[in-house]
């Protein structure tokens, strides 16, 4: 009888192990992969720095004029024509998220300051995460925003306040295009923050390449931003990219060519 008993129990324990590895396989088919990639068509716009190196008329000259300041409203990689900080991001979270994309692993995002610089221009913070502002710089600075649905910010940042200030944004601002970040104190200084409930965004790297992971199956539409010339197009879709996702596969698209006249500002 106990053998029978002992039978039974490591049939019952094989069975459920078997069911929860079908099932977790089925699970991890739920979900897809969207990657892609921006290049400019046309020549580059060639624009002037923000300060010039060297300039000694500029505030605060011995700091930020030492290599000067780019223009980074524009940033194309020479050697293939990608485009740079172009955001896309859901506006709204799907009804399904990946279990482990539910919450943040990093609780906190660094927002620094160097060179007087804001660095990274385009910074991703999700609403679980705080935001820790800190300065490089041996000079004052001044982190200001005016968000649509959380409050507004206006923060003094010591020099080489390197514990650095926190920041919540606890509702999402994808409604509307990401955050300008700006310092009064040196004017030429923005950076951009995009504040998301869910883990769908995404921004483009120096070859203008993104990568969104562990999508729900099925339809989305992603909004395209790009700071200088505001809601992408181009010859495939305006201002809003859709796609299908396919269980289990990764969604590689063609290179999305931008005009170069799409960043002309008048």
């Amino acid at each position: 009888m106990n053998r029978s008993r002992l039978r039974n129990g490591l049939f019952c324990a094989l069975a459920c192990t078997t069911l929860w590895t079908v099932c977790g396989a089925a699970s991890a088919e739920e979900w897809g992969t969207l990657e892609g990639q921006f290049i400019l068509e046309g020549s580059p716009l060639e624009l002037d720095p923000l300060v010039a190196k060297g300039d000694s008329s500029a505030k605060d000259a011995a700091v930020c004029a030492v290599d000067g300041v780019p223009d980074q409203s524009l940033v194309v990689n020479p050697e293939n024509m990608g485009i740079a900080n172009i955001c896309i991001y859901m506006r709204k979270a799907p009804d399904e998220i990946h279990p482990e994309l539910e919450e943040s692993d990093e609780k906190e995002v660094v927002f620094d300051q160097k060179g007087c610089q804001f660095v990274p221009h385009i910074l991703i913070v999700r609403t679980d995460q705080t935001v820790l502002v800190k300065s490089d710089d041996p000079i004052n600075h001044n982190t200001r925003t005016s968000p649509f649905s959380n409050d507004p910010i206006n923060l003094i940042i010591r020099p080489n306040d390197r514990e650095g200030v926190e920041v919540e944004m606890p509702k999402s601002e994808l409604r509307t295009p990401p955050v300008k970040v700006s310092c009064d104190i040196h004017p030429w200084m923005s950076a951009y923050w995009m504040v998301t409930d869910h883990p769908y965004v995404a921004v483009t790297d120096k070859d203008g390449k993104f990568k969104i992971e562990n999508l729900p199956a099925g339809e989305h539409t992603f909004r395209v931003w790009q700071e200088r010339s505001g809601y992408v197009e181009t010859a495939e879709f305006e201002r809003d990219l859709t796609v299908e996702i396919t269980a289990g596969e990764t969604l590689t698209l063609e290179p999305f060519k931008v005009p170069a006249a799409s960043f002309e500002k008048e």
